[in-house]
């Protein structure tokens, strides 16, 4: 049974995954869900649906301990149900390795969990139906094509809080499918996230105030060479504190051991590297330290940071890096997100952040992330799909543009956004406005986020809702001049020019040059907000 109650967000991923599996064609989804939002038990529904059906799951993950925690995990989500469960990764001695890919060969293993083991020539399946690949985005794309090639004809599910820009790009264009939960379980908090210089004493202030709730910590230090030294400092500012390290390259044997240690609470800090990035389960843990985080991806960082906040207790991360260091302009982007985006929830964003900044990638080629800075995403979308209309040999859609030529101050000022990333971001959610809803969840967004909004960014949102309008009424030009507001079209309908003069009284008919309309504009009267209520009339009057 299932220890918690189903969010909303899963029961319709469950719902989508049941739908494609039991299509024709074989399932290619992304679930795009936050860390500790319930990737792994929508996962698990699936494999337990597929090995109801006869067929053989294949659960390929990044890290043994990873492995070795969705095995313990599906071994108690599957008992009392004759289902079979195996592992294979270096945790397994070569016998009991050979030994359960005999039995896979055979049919006689329903659920195979793995590491790269399970690409490698040696696996076969006895009938394979689904491919489960977690934490997608720590898979090249060689690596996935080499799955794809194993697993023809069968149904793929990939898990991931912040996939790779190529694998999202795919989604967001439609080739393939995406589900996304967004709802927090429980009554979990988000991590509070601080970016800053890294300074010993606040470092170890924060270590022992995690120590004083009975907590614990994970410092993440990359470099094995001298992670020892980092351990031992942590003991010798903090005596009373029981610290050990972990890296890749140790005994299996001295892993467990400590793996085993940290969960049952024997260990206060963990110093290691990124081996604790993916999927491991820690609630008692709820303070994070990384060292040179500006070292690290912005996917990277958010997955780090989920290892933390994974219970109803409030949590910490710390991203430092060196004193005195200058940052890059990427590093620094990185940074700002990571510490911007720290709400529940937020991996999809930084996943969209971290397209624009990357680039989409190739898609038909080895490259997953590229350029798409250079010409903004909604501008790659359309000549993505364009190219592809193309390619299918159809002609494109007809798109009809406007103009807005209403010569008034209309922008975002500095003093009202001050990050010119967020002033970014806002500009294009004015360049997504498409009706008058969209134009007031928008005005809600700016007066919620950033207080009243200024005369300025006011004009700019009904310029973005009137050319939008304009495009819709088939207007070509809406111009200001001499204090009447024209309105152009080169086919006016008559019944419809029809019923915008009986709402609007004060419109005269100008049949000089390409058929228009104008109203002259009162004192004080905004221009731009009686285009949108003229245009507004027009759109109505086609509908």
């Amino acid at each position: 049974c299932f220890p918690f109650a189903e969010t909303y967000s899963q029961l319709v991923a469950i719902e989508e995954i049941r739908r494609d599996m039991e299509k024709s064609a074989p399932m290619n989804r992304l679930l795009c869900g936050d860390v500790g939002f319930g990737k792994t038990e929508v996962a698990l529904r699936a494999a337990f649906k597929a090995i109801l059906d006869g067929k053989q799951v294949a659960l390929l993950v990044p890290t043994t301990i990873l492995a070795m925690q969705h095995y313990q995990t599906a071994l108690a989500r599957m008992r009392g149900y004759p289902v079979t469960v195996e592992m294979v990764s270096r945790l397994r001695k070569p016998k009991q390795r050979r030994e359960i890919l005999k039995r896979t060969k055979e049919g006689k293993v329903d659920l195979l969990i793995g590491t790269h083991a399970i690409i490698s020539k040696d696996v076969e399946f006895s009938d394979l139906g689904l491919l489960i690949i977690d934490e997608e985005q720590r898979f090249g794309v060689a690596q996935k094509e080499k799955l794809r090639d194993m697993a023809r004809n069968v149904d793929t599910l990939m898990l991931s809080a912040t996939p790779i820009p190529r694998t999202l790009n795919m989604a967001m264009s439609g080739i393939s499918d995406i589900s996304v939960l967004d709802e927090a379980p429980g009554e979990r908090r988000p991590v509070e996230t601080y970016v800053m210089e890294h300074e010993d004493d606040i470092i170890m202030d924060a270590i022992r105030r995690e120590l004083a709730r009975k907590g614990q910590v994970l410092y993440l230090y990359n470099r094995i060479f001298d992670i020892d030294r980092v351990a031992a400092k942590v003991s010798e500012h903090i005596p009373e504190a029981r610290v050990a390290y972990a890296h890749g390259q140790m005994e299996k044997e001295e892993l467990e051991d400590i793996w085993a240690d940290l969960v049952s609470g024997m260990i206060d800090v963990l110093v290691c590297t990124t081996i604790v990035e993916t999927g491991v389960d820690l609630p008692n843990a709820n303070t994070l330290i990384i060292e040179n985080a500006d070292n690290f991806g912005l996917s990277q960082l958010h997955q780090i940071r989920g290892r933390v906040g994974r219970s109803e207790r409030q949590a910490y991360a710390y991203l430092t890096f060196r004193a005195g260091k200058a940052l890059g302009e990427i590093a620094e982007k990185r940074l700002a997100t990571i510490q911007e985006f720290a709400q529940f929830g937020a991996g999809f964003k930084i996943a969209l952040r971290d397209m624009e900044i990357r680039g989409a990638g190739n898609l038909l080629g080895a490259e997953q992330h590229g350029y798409i800075e250079s010409v903004g995403y909604d501008l790659y979308i359309k000549l993505l799909n364009e190219a592809i209309i193309e390619e299918r040999g159809d002609k494109l859609p007809e798109r009809f543009e406007s103009t807005i030529a209403i010569n008034v101050t209309a922008h975002i000022p500095d003093y009202y956004i001050s990050s010119s990333a967020t002033r970014m971001q806002m500009y294009k959610r004015i360049a997504d406005i498409a009706t008058v809803e969209d134009r007031n969840d928008v005005i809600d967004e700016f007066v919620d986020r950033f207080g009243d909004m200024p005369r300025a960014v006011e004009r700019l949102v009904n310029v973005a809702l009137a050319k939008a309008l304009a495009e819709r009424a088939r207007i070509k030009k809406v111009e200001l001049k001499d204090n009447r507001l024209a309105f152009i079209s080169d086919t006016p309908r008559l019944e419809t020019w029809s019923a915008v003069f009986e709402k609007h009284k004060g419109l005269r008919f100008m049949g000089i040059g390409s058929p228009h309309v104008i109203m002259p504009i009162g004192k004080g009267e905004d221009a731009c907000a009686l285009a949108c209520n003229i245009l507004s009339a027009f759109v109505n009057a086609m509908d």
